[in-house]
């Protein structure tokens, strides 16, 4: 009687049936299981998302570091002429250790490939003085030095003395010259060898006044250079023999500590492709290690 009493006294509008009480409370239940879920949910994309990021974080990370060891890594193989370097290239003969520069002038040609391949596969790494002209007709083979790890030196554009030899001024054009056709082959435009070869060599000849006015103008614009004390003769003769260019080494050679060698990759040039490998045989039986200029411009 006091129930009814009580239910008399709650408006109609608010009176519930047994049937509509359970299922308020069934919908109750499922809004706070919706609402549980909700927030498990919640929990679990924030999870996923911290665990994105980090992920995204460490993929950046990662690729900066990629990135930096590729500019470590190109920045290496670009030549920077330091005190030291200039100071390396001043006692480039002299050596406490048995050491020997394999240099080739006047390339490339394709002589050249076949010389890289002996390299290759001898391990070793070489320096090409390179002619601007050959450069633009061969820049492939350009680009194999230099993605391979040879110093790509400078010999100018032209090789034509009454060109080169006009005026100090001249020799500077030829070098900058050639540098840039370099760059254009290896796709690097900082690239720059910091080192030059005279055509003919520094010391004496005709051109001798200009030469050595030259040297001073390249040396003002960070520019050293190199001749050679040893060479295979391949430049001596019209018709070298494997076995000439053998004997010209072991009489040039010697018995120097540091040996600066002078050879040709141009394409008249096979016959220095053919004495090569015997070359490099009698060097290492004379106790030589191979270097390039990469360990003295540096």
């Amino acid at each position: 009687m006091k129930e009814e009493k009580n239910m008399s006294l709650v408006p109609a509008k608010f009176r519930f049936t047994t049937k509509e009480k359970w299922l308020m409370i069934v919908i109750i239940v499922l809004m706070i299981v919706g609402i549980i879920v909700t927030w498990i949910n919640c929990i679990e994309n924030m999870k996923v998302n911290a665990e994105y990021k980090l992920a995204y974080q460490q993929y950046q990370e990662a690729l900066i570091k990629e990135q930096e060891e590729l500019e470590r890594k190109r920045q290496e193989k670009l030549p920077k002429l330091t005190e030291s370097g200039i100071e390396n290239i001043n006692h480039i003969y002299s050596s406490d250790t048995k050491r020997a520069f394999l240099t080739f002038d006047d390339g490339p040609s394709s002589n050249t490939n076949q010389i890289l391949d002996i390299l290759s596969e001898r391990g070793i790494k070489a320096t090409f003085f390179v002619l601007g002209s050959n450069v633009e007709k061969n820049p492939e083979l350009v680009k194999r030095m230099y993605d391979e790890g040879h110093f790509i030196a400078n010999h100018g554009y032209s090789h034509v003395y009454e060109t080169i030899y006009q005026s100090p001024q001249a020799v500077l054009d030829e070098y900058n010259k050639c540098n840039q056709v370099v760059r254009d082959a290896i796709g690097e435009q900082e690239y720059n060898s910091h080192l030059f070869r005279f055509p003919g060599g520094l010391v004496g000849g005709k051109y001798a006044d200009i030469k050595n006015q030259a040297n001073d103008l390249l040396l003002q614009n960070d520019i050293v250079h190199v001749d050679w004390n040893a060479l295979n003769g391949d430049s001596e003769t019209i018709s070298p023999t494997i076995e000439y260019e053998i004997q010209r080494i072991q009489e040039t050679v010697g018995n120097k500590q540091s040996v600066v060698i002078l050879m040709h990759d141009a394409q008249a040039k096979k016959v220095t492709v053919e004495a090569l490998p015997t070359i490099i045989d009698y060097l290492k039986e004379q106790g030589y290690e191979f270097k390039n200029f990469y360990e003295i411009i540096k």
